[in-house]
């Protein structure tokens, strides 16, 4: 297989690149494709990511990874950071292509290497790119934080919750620290804002949670009350319509303190992920896989709060059948964090079980042709 699995994750590691950056990431992969003759490797002029293919014909068997890591302080530095877990996804796909090119199929394996999940725009823009329109099928994955799976567990589903990051800005002018009276205080109306946020109530069955992540405003000079600000808004929800209604409570709390104030309240939405509707079919064929390669590690799928992209696929191209698989590997603090670790065990393993699922999805679309 060339290099091992640990000696190309500690290169993408070691060369993290940030959403819409990942130019050197694509040229690696396609270094690592290459020597084996795809029947097709694909990168593009206006955009980082790669498209392989290996096989031919009828089932199309996607394996999607992401590229991108995320710009965040580690010991002091600002820099690029695989905190989530996308250098592991990336050294998991490119093992399952080394594994599957060596063998005869009965169809097409495309894998797809996408940039900027971490900005919730990266699946669509390779869904625009056409890169799912003739999919039968879609595997995922994602390393999970030891809260929700010891190490050495796999899940065949990661039922994720809807995600949205919204922008803010509030816009008055700037007043003397002398004369409150005179204008109108942008870091009391965001407190405001808070406030209405944390008062408002769903329902308590179906998780959620709405959250200001950013806020900035104000000087050099303390003496000026600062009548503009800008925020971020994090709202995150497990089903999609309750993310809607959050959502127009954002929008009504912010036109009720536009006129309460008497300012201007912008708000732009960033970013949008729905929530999972993982497909059964795609569930079965990744859990079989699991059974396959080590029956003792298989876990019920997962509710999780967190977001991602990937469901994207699906939602615009309803014939995919997708799912991804949740992989136990001790990772702590947790996703995000800029210290996070993981076992790296549990990737050969990821391997041979999207490596098997693959394989019973093309056996699958087989009997049914």
């Amino acid at each position: 297989m060339g290099q091992t699995l640990n000696e190309i994750w500690t290169h993408l590691h070691d060369n993290a690149e940030i959403s819409w950056e990942e130019f050197k990431t694509t040229e690696y992969i396609v270094e690592q494709v290459t020597p084996y003759n795809p029947n097709k490797i694909e990168t593009f002029d206006d955009m980082p990511g790669v498209v392989v293919e290996i096989g031919s014909g009828k089932p199309v068997v996607g394996v999607r990874a992401d590229m991108d890591a995320l710009w965040q302080e580690v010991g002091g530095v600002q820099q690029a950071n695989h905190s989530c877990g996308h250098d592991a996804h990336m050294t998991t796909v490119i093992g399952v292509f080394k594994q599957l090119a060596e063998k005869n199929l009965n169809g097409t394996v495309r894998f797809i290497f996408q940039p900027a999940e971490e900005k919730g725009n990266g699946a669509l823009a390779m869904v625009e790119k056409g890169v799912a329109d003739d999919l039968d099928y879609l595997f995922g994955m994602h390393l999970r934080p030891k809260q929700e799976l010891s190490s050495g567990e796999f899940a065949p589903a990661i039922i994720h919750g809807s995600a949205k990051f919204i922008k803010g800005s509030i816009t008055s002018a700037d007043t003397h620290g002398a004369r409150p009276h005179l204008g109108i205080n942008a870091i009391e109306v965001a407190a405001d804002m808070i406030h209405h946020i944390r008062q408002s109530h769903f329902d308590p069955l179906i998780p959620h949670s709405i959250k200001m992540t950013e806020l900035h405003a104000g000087g050099k000079n303390p003496n000026i009350i600062p009548g503009k600000a800008h925020f971020a808004l994090d709202l995150r929800a497990q089903q999609n319509e309750l993310m809607d209604a959050m959502s127009e409570q954002v929008e009504r709390i912010a036109r009720q303190l536009e006129s309460l104030h008497n300012i201007s309240i912008e708000l732009e939405t960033g970013a949008h992920m729905a929530a999972a509707v993982y497909n059964e079919e795609a569930t079965a064929l990744l859990d079989e896989g699991i059974q396959a390669v080590d029956a003792d590690s298989r876990r019920a799928p997962i509710t999780t709060t967190g977001g991602d992209d990937f469901h994207f696929y699906t939602l615009k191209r309803p014939q995919v059948k997708a799912t991804m698989l949740a992989i136990g590997c001790d990772l702590g603090p947790g996703l995000h964090h800029p210290d996070m670790t993981f076992n790296f065990d549990a990737i050969p393993k990821a391997v041979d079980i999207l490596s098997e699922a693959v394989e019973k999805a093309l056996s699958q679309g087989g009997e049914r042709a």
